[in-house]
């Protein structure tokens, strides 16, 4: 069956992971331009570091903590070039829905942000 080896698959996930470094949470889809990023409170998009692809895929290096305000539901990530304006790169569902009915955090573990060529 032909398609792209591991090899151009991690050289793919490397350039995304060079220029797609911070990380934002979304109440919808975010779309194509990274439409319904949450606000209020202390939220603010976050950096985040990807370990070297493998196999494949990529994750990320290391754990991740927003703030979220009350009232806020969250439903998907997002992936810009920088913490405020930047370009919008993509974004991928969460795999649950959370509400958040008194302001908290929204915590992320390492190597939980992950992307795959397959």
């Amino acid at each position: 069956m032909a398609g792209l080896t591991n090899d151009t698959k991690g050289t793919m996930l490397a350039a995304f992971g060079g220029i797609a470094d911070h990380v934002s949470l979304h109440s919808a889809d975010p779309g194509t331009n990274g439409a319904n990023e949450i606000s209020g409170g202390s939220y603010a998009r976050k950096s985040v570091s990807w370990d070297t692809p493998s196999s494949g895929s990529m994750v990320s290096s290391g754990q991740t903590v927003f703030d979220v305000a009350s009232g806020v539901t969250i439903t998907h990530l997002g992936y810009w070039s920088e913490a405020t304006s930047g370009t919008f790169y993509g974004s991928r569902a969460l795999n649950a829905s959370q509400t958040f009915g008194s302001a908290g955090t929204y915590t992320i573990a390492a190597g939980s942000i992950s992307e795959a060529i397959s």
